[in-house]
Parts: C-alpha cells; sequence; structure tokens
C-alpha cells in the first residue's frame, strides 16, 4: 500500500527481455541499501517487486499481466520514473491510500498552464469513468492528485509546480499514456453495488 506521494524520480538504467515478462533495473536516490529482497515498491503506478539490489540500483520483474496493463513496457534507458516505497502503519498518509494495482491506461489530451500551476485534462479506458467522483482521489503515475470535470471517460487534475518538478508529469506531453488507479474505496463501493442495480426494476415508459 501506498500514499501517492512520490519519493523520487528514479531512471531506468537496465532493461531484459525474460521468457515471458521483462527486468527492469532503476538507479535511484533512495536507500537502495535498506531495501529488502522481496518488498513492493511503487514504479510509476504500478507495485513491483524488488528482486535484487545493487549499490544505487535494484531491480524488478515486471509480469506479462504487467505489461498488458501499464504502461512499463514502453520504458526505455534513461526514461524516469516515479519511486514511493511502501507505506508503514506509522506514516502520515499525505495523499490517499493507494494499492499500486493500476486499472487501466489514460492519455493526456490537454495542458493549461494558470499561472504557478497546470491543468492536466486526462481521457479514461472506456468504462473508467463511472469510479471518479468529483473533487475524489486519483493515482496518475503513481501520483495522487484531486479530480475534478470528470465525465465518462475524461477528468481534470490541478498540477502544482512542485508535483511537475518533483514527478514525471512535468516531462508529459499531450498524448502520452499514463497508468491510471482510480480511488481504492470507490472500487469495492461500486461492485458491491452491481447486483443491486442489475436487479432494479426498469420504470415502464409514462
Amino acid at each position: 500500500m501506498f500514499t501517492g506521494l512520490v519519493e523520487d524520480l528514479g531512471r531506468i538504467d537496465g532493461i531484459t527481455n525474460l521468457a515471458v515478462g521483462r527486468r527492469l533495473r532503476i538507479v535511484s536516490g533512495l536507500p537502495t541499501g535498506e531495501m529488502q529482497i522481496g518488498e513492493s515498491v511503487c514504479v510509476s503506478g504500478a507495485c513491483m517487486t524488488v528482486v535484487e539490489r545493487n549499490g544505487e540500483a535494484f531491480d524488478v520483474e515486471v509480469s506479462a499481466e504487467s505489461l498488458r496493463k501499464t504502461t512499463l513496457g514502453d520504458l526505455q534507458l534513461g526514461d524516469r520514473v516515479n519511486l514511493e516505497r511502501s507505506l508503514r502503519l506509522s506514516d502520515r498518509i499525505g495523499g490517499h491510500l493507494v494499492s499500486g494495482h493500476v486499472d487501466g491506461v489514460g492519455h493526456l489530451v490537454a495542458i493549461a498552464d494558470e499561472g504557478e500551476s497546470a491543468v492536466f485534462s486526462f481521457e479514461l479506458p472506456r468504462g473508467m469513468g463511472r469510479l471518479t467522483v468529483e473533487k475524489g482521489s486519483i493515482a496518475v503515475d503513481g501520483v495522487s492528485l484531486t479530480c475534478f470535470h470528470c465525465d465518462a471517460d475524461r477528468f481534470d487534475v490541478a498540477v502544482i509546480r512542485h508535483t511537475r518538478d518533483a514527478t514525471t508529469l512535468g516531462q508529459k506531453h499531450p498524448g502520452d499514456r499514463v497508468n491510471i488507479e482510480t480511488d481504492l474505496l470507490g472500487k469495492y463501493v461500486a461492485r458491491l453495488l452491481e447486483p443491486h442495480a442489475a436487479a432494479r426494476p426498469k420504470r415502464s415508459p409514462t
């Protein structure tokens, strides 16, 4: 579990294609020597497992499912990634609860500057819009943000200068793909209500 507050901008330093999936080596300013093999790290919104650490770098293995459902398969040598270590129960939750389980890949469609901040507009995969709510939480590439102007397939977020500088959002351009994770609690509520919505009798036309 994570909070969506990015701790470091890592750099892809190695890519190895496996029989199924791929292995990424990430150079980071995080204290990699303290990382335990098997611990979780959020890599641009996707929960990954540390399989090796060496100096300032650590390795993760990306499964075929993660390659299908995230943008990790798009990464190339030198690309930057948002990094966050897993949440400890004693930590402050400055963002919101982020599982690192990506719901789908969206697209950045527009950036509109508003003084020192900017409004980023994202397009969602079909069907995901119902899981967004005005002034609710959403994770974009692992960054905790507040969404507004939510509709069936699009939402906006306001990004302050610090967030643009400290995360990969500052390097994004319209057309770029991003990992989207909707609010954890909203997904459970939607799932619980599905049978009731299906069973609700339809009104006859008046």
